[in-house]
């Protein structure tokens, strides 16, 4: 299955209209590449740094050398307002895995795992992609493998895996979600205890158009949506249970994305016909788990959808790209959008939008997607401190 990463001249071979096995269902035992819980250990890029006496603590380790000031980001995950860890590379490197304790004004280098960073589809041998962290201590690096640290990125192990590519993972309510792919067949959606176990298969997946796969599970508070053609299916427990619920039927309109906004609130972007790099957009919200919608506004033409994502029920970000890479705002619910800010960039895209707290917001601006950035990518880390009313790049 080739799935471009982020870049809105290659957009049409993802993933994601999900077949649901059974609403409140436990699921069946993936079909294979099922392993144990116990890692194999291997090798990582920078030496390990010894713990602290107060134990294994991500906060507690000693000092650890800076970032080099030619980072450039791929993905990024927050474990809180503060404390996040961003995977990217610089000149030199194959991949780096980078971390801040003080919301991006310093960085520290971590250990990293020995694969190079690539994108789903681009052919690269073992290539890694995405980065989601569970807390301070535990945390995965995924893409053509999934590796796992229960050290703050000390040490990196490779974890049990299904066969396949994991194009998006999330870690939620003591359990791992991950959409993984395997040649030209559908996906699937599975599940898997944090502290190791068999995997579970939640749903069938087929394929369908998305510009940044990392973005395809959307989580907060306690509950993570994942988009099914024409229904989403929603866990409140971590995919032990889901529920589908159907969307809404517009002629034209297909939908996109799905937000989780609240622990019930659902917003959801449906896209219509397309041209010249514009594509008609609307916006339909749910404040019951998407068992009522309703109709919100209409965003901009301006480029195709790469990720919708919000802090509460009233702030929405949508990024888009095509000729250019577009960030839109709706501090209304969806109801009057603005764009905020528009990067003339021929189409570089977005990875990994989404808010930290209600007011805290994360993107990366045309992810790097080779080792060493040898395409030139931005690859630049943005923040948000105003629900993405404004947004400021961050230096390494």
């Amino acid at each position: 299955m080739s799935i471009p990463r982020s870049r809105a001249s290659a957009f049409a071979a993802a993933f994601l209209a999900v077949t649901v096995i059974a609403a409140g269902c436990g699921g069946h035992p993936a079909s294979n590449g099922q392993t144990s819980a116990t890692p194999t250990t291997a090798p990582t890029s920078a030496s390990p740094v010894a713990s602290s006496s107060a134990g294994p603590s991500a906060t507690a380790q000693p000092s650890l050398p800076a970032a080099p000031a030619s980072f450039r980001a791929s993905s990024v995950t927050f474990v809180s307002s503060n404390e996040a860890f961003c995977l990217g590379t610089a000149p030199g490197h194959a991949t780096l895995l980078v971390r801040t304790l003080d919301r991006g004004q310093t960085w520290a280098r971590l250990a990293a795992p020995l694969a190079p960073l690539g994108s789903p589809g681009s052919g690269a041998s073992s290539a890694v992609w995405g980065t989601r962290f569970a807390s301070a201590l535990q945390g995965f690096v995924f893409g053509d493998r999934l590796w796992q640290t229960a050290d703050g990125g000390r040490h990196w192990a490779l974890a049990g895996a299904p066969a396949g590519q994991v194009l998006s993972l999330a870690a939620i309510d003591g359990q791992v979600l991950a959409l993984v792919a395997k040649g030209s067949g559908p996906a699937r959606l599975l599940r898997r205890s944090l502290a190791g176990g068999p995997w579970v298969q939640i749903a069938s997946v087929k394929t369908v158009d998305a510009l940044d796969p990392t973005d395809l599970i959307a989580t907060q508070a306690g509950t993570a949506a994942v988009l099914s053609g024409t229904s989403v299916l929603v866990t409140t427990n971590g995919g032990r249970s889901v529920t589908s619920r159907a969307t809404p039927s517009v002629p034209g309109f297909a939908p996109d994305s799905v937000a989780v906004t609240s622990s019930h609130a659902l917003a959801l972007l449906l896209v219509g016909q397309g041209a010249a790099g514009s594509t008609e957009k609307v916006v339909y919200t749910s404040p019951d788990s998407g068992a009522h919608w309703a109709k919100a506004g209409t965003p901009s033409n301006e480029g195709d959808p790469v990720t919708l994502a919000g802090g509460s029920p009233t702030d929405l970000v949508l990024a888009t790209a095509s000729g250019a890479s577009w960030l839109d705002r709706s501090s209304d619910g969806g109801h009057s959008w603005a764009t905020v800010l528009t990067y003339g960039d021929g189409g570089e895209g977005w990875a990994d939008l989404g808010f930290t707290t209600t007011t805290n917001a994360v993107v990366v601006h045309g992810p790097a997607d080779s080792a060493g950035n040898s395409d030139g990518r931005p690859a630049r880390l943005l923040l948000s401190a105003n629900g993405g009313a404004t947004w400021q790049p961050v230096s390494f």
